[in-house]
């Protein structure tokens, strides 16, 4: 079986994100943080944590932003976490956000980089919800989210057609 083929078994469900669900979730997340104890600065993980970091940035009013850049996803397979670059310090008085926590392969490594940060995801599966503090949706660990910046409009087939193999 190619890598394609073993990611696509992994991965029976998909669940698209459009940018105003992601907007949305986002602002969610923020709120949820409101209670937050003097939050100095954001950290975003790049890539997937950009856009979701700046929403909260926005809504918290905090102007401090860096990014904690990290390589571990091919398309739908994960690989060894690089760090490319990191923030200095240990995290304290700051808020890490990430677009999704999968498997908790990158956030272990974060949490190790920044172990006194607050860990934020919009969304969640299973296997990584235990390294975040706070997130807003679950989703099963079957599930591939299309995020909007991977994706562009066009026809996809209806669920019941694909449950009956056409």
């Amino acid at each position: 079986m190619d890598k394609v083929s073993e990611a696509q078994a992994r991965f029976t469900k998909t669940f698209p994100v459009s940018w105003q669900e992601l907007h949305r979730d986002a602002k969610a997340l923020a709120w949820r943080l409101t209670e937050m104890e003097e939050i100095k600065g954001v950290v975003a993980i790049t890539r997937g944590g950009l856009v979701p970091a700046a929403i909260v940035a926005r809504e918290l009013d905090i102007r401090l932003i860096d990014t904690i850049c990290v390589a571990s996803y091919d398309h739908q397979d994960q690989g060894q976490v690089k760090i490319l670059k990191a923030p200095e310090g240990d995290g304290t008085g700051m808020l890490i956000v990430d677009d999704l926590v999968d498997t908790g392969a990158t956030a272990r490594v974060v949490r190790q980089l920044l172990p006194k940060a607050h860990f934020a995801s919009v969304y969640a599966k299973p296997s990584g919800r235990p390294l975040v503090d706070t997130f807003v949706t679950a989703v099963s660990q079957d599930t591939w989210i299309h995020f909007p910046w991977d994706t562009e409009p066009q026809y996809v087939a209806p669920i019941a057609g694909l449950r009956n193999g056409g």
